[in-house]
């Protein structure tokens, strides 16, 4: 859907962090699909900031502080937030709250969202509030549920991420990444039912890339294990992360990001069934970031043509239509691969 200036919002989208790698995409994708709805790039740097807003065009950058209930904007209209890193404060969400906007975080792990949920939970109809921490936020989820559909009952859900080592995700993303594979002791898993924090030499495991290459990986603990196991009510599930040569590039080609999705359970004939897909994309894991915001952003304000999303507490996966969501993945390069088993 492409819009007009009378169908444009006319208080500007905040980005915080938006002159950051995700940020930077998440800004060219809501450029290129509404040009006429205002940007504020906001960030530490005030520079860098005005610059990626004359890049991007029709945008302003603001330095954002932290520390004031007003982030430094005044009383400066916005119409909904996206914040790129962790905000340990919670600011960011309380001043969406209050000013009834809403708010899209990407970065806190499992273990990090109490801030968020409490703030929510002191106001749940202030705003509508996305914990958008998945895998790529919604590359993962989507197409799982999709292939899901194929299922009567799903017994096991194995999900293997391959993160090339030369895909840069910028100072912030390597941050989390650091964070949430290298100093938590643990990694959360479903088995048999039951949530459970594997230690120890349970934390490595395996995967194998969409070349058929088996990698050593690491469980992590992310959003989409509870995310998928509550909504599948499947009894096992696992993330699994390995860091190293994408299958593109072991082939002598640029590198790319690789998401590998594989079910299994019973068919709806009451056979049997597995499946096993890859989500691609040739230029990495930014790209998919962003476009995963910028869609979100869309649903949360109306931009995509249907009500704006009430106050409540979502997944991205709930947001965001399946085939809508698929359907503009091939539109920006993203390659959805049926594997062997």
């Amino acid at each position: 859907m492409s819009i007009t200036s009378k169908d444009s919002l006319s208080n500007p989208i905040l980005l915080i962090g938006g002159s950051g790698i995700v940020g930077r995409w998440t800004a060219r994708f809501l450029r290129e699909k509404y040009p006429q709805v205002p940007l504020l790039i906001g960030g530490r740097n005030e520079a860098k900031a005005q610059e990626m807003a004359a890049e991007i065009g029709y945008a302003e950058g603001v330095k954002i502080d932290l520390t004031a209930e007003d982030l430094n904007l005044g009383d400066r209209p916005i119409s909904a937030v996206a914040i790129f890193f962790t905000d340990d404060r919670t600011a960011v969400l309380r001043f969406a709250q209050s000013r009834g906007v809403p708010y899209l975080s990407i970065s806190p792990a499992i273990n990090e969202i109490g801030p968020d949920l409490a703030a929510f939970i002191q106001a749940p109809g202030a705003a509508p509030v996305v914990l958008g921490t998945e895998w790529l936020v919604g590359a993962t989820t989507i197409p799982a549920l999709e292939f899901a559909k194929e299922f009567k009952r799903v017994e096991d859900i194995t999900i293997g991420a391959l993160l090339d080592e030369e895909d840069s995700g910028g100072p912030a993303a390597y941050a989390d990444l650091e964070r949430q594979t290298k100093t938590l002791p643990s990694a959360l898993i479903r088995r048999e039912g039951v949530f459970k924090w594997c230690t120890g030499e349970e934390v490595t495991s395996r995967l194998y890339a969409v070349d058929g290459r088996e990698m050593e990986a690491t469980r992590l603990t992310i959003n989409d294990v509870v995310a998928l196991a509550t909504e599948t009510r499947a009894p096992n599930v696992q993330f699994n992360l390995a860091i190293g040569e994408t299958s593109t590039r072991r082939q002598g080609k640029p590198m790319s990001t690789e998401i590998m999705i594989e079910l299994s359970g019973e068919s709806h004939e009451g056979q049997p069934l597995r499946t096993r897909h890859a989500v691609v994309h040739p230029q990495g894991q930014m790209p998919l970031t962003g476009f995963g915001v910028a869609m979100l952003l869309e649903r949360l304000t109306g931009l995509d043509g249907q009500p704006a999303t009430p106050a409540g507490l979502y997944f991205p996966y709930q947001l965001l239509e399946s085939e809508t969501y698929l359907t503009r993945l091939k539109q920006m390069g993203g390659t959805i691969l049926k594997l062997e088993i």
